[in-house]
């Protein structure tokens, strides 16, 4: 048991040695971060998607904006689209896919900001999202897994963890970016929390 636990972390380990290993990757994150602060200074929303564990990740991210992450400031404007009657009620009259798309539909505004995470970066209704706000106005940033994606190819900015043949190992990097998003943009509007 002992020999899987230090696999499973020194696996981690190595995974995000080879994220951290490409200057690209913290060049997105910080791109990433300029188009939420811009989105929140010009007076607009950041809206969050994924499935399962990145629907986990999207209420984290929106959570921490709305609430508090490290210390107590103002609420920031941002939601995560995880509501369940629209989402049954989307999915049962239009289908699944479009479950985010229709959200952004009815409350996003052109100037606002789309946070779609994909470990596979091919999630169609992230996808279908990432495709609305690109015809509406609304700036995209996707975290995904391997570079290149569907979704990624879409976004104003893609944050793309690396290839692995398993979804956790770029969750786990997905959090740490979020986690580093969250505190660039309390950074910028609460610099007195550092």
């Amino acid at each position: 048991m002992k020999e899987h636990i230090l696999n499973t972390l020194h696996d981690s380990r190595d995974y995000l040695a080879r994220f951290l290993g490409n200057a690209d990757n913290i060049d997105a994150i910080a791109q990433a971060a300029t188009v939420l602060i811009d989105t929140l200074k010009r007076g607009g929303a950041i809206y969050s998607c994924g499935n399962g564990g990145s629907m986990s990740d999207a209420m984290h991210f929106a959570e921490e904006l709305t609430g508090r992450y490290r210390k107590n400031r103002r609420a920031l404007a941002a939601t995560a689209i995880s509501d369940a009657g629209h989402i049954s009620c989307v999915a049962n009259d239009f289908g699944y896919e479009y479950i985010f798309s229709r959200y952004l539909e009815g409350r996003a505004r052109k100037g606002d900001c789309l946070l779609g995470i994909s470990t596979s970066g091919r999630s169609r209704n992230v996808i279908l999202a990432a495709e609305y706000a690109r015809e509406h106005g609304i700036a995209v940033i996707s975290l995904t897994g391997e570079a290149g994606s569907a979704l990624g190819q879409l976004a104003t900015v893609d944050v793309s963890a690396g290839k692995s043949d398993f979804a956790d190992r770029v969750q786990e990097v997905h959090i740490k970016i979020i986690h580093i998003l969250i505190e660039l943009i309390e950074r910028e509007f609460c610099p007195e929390n550092y």
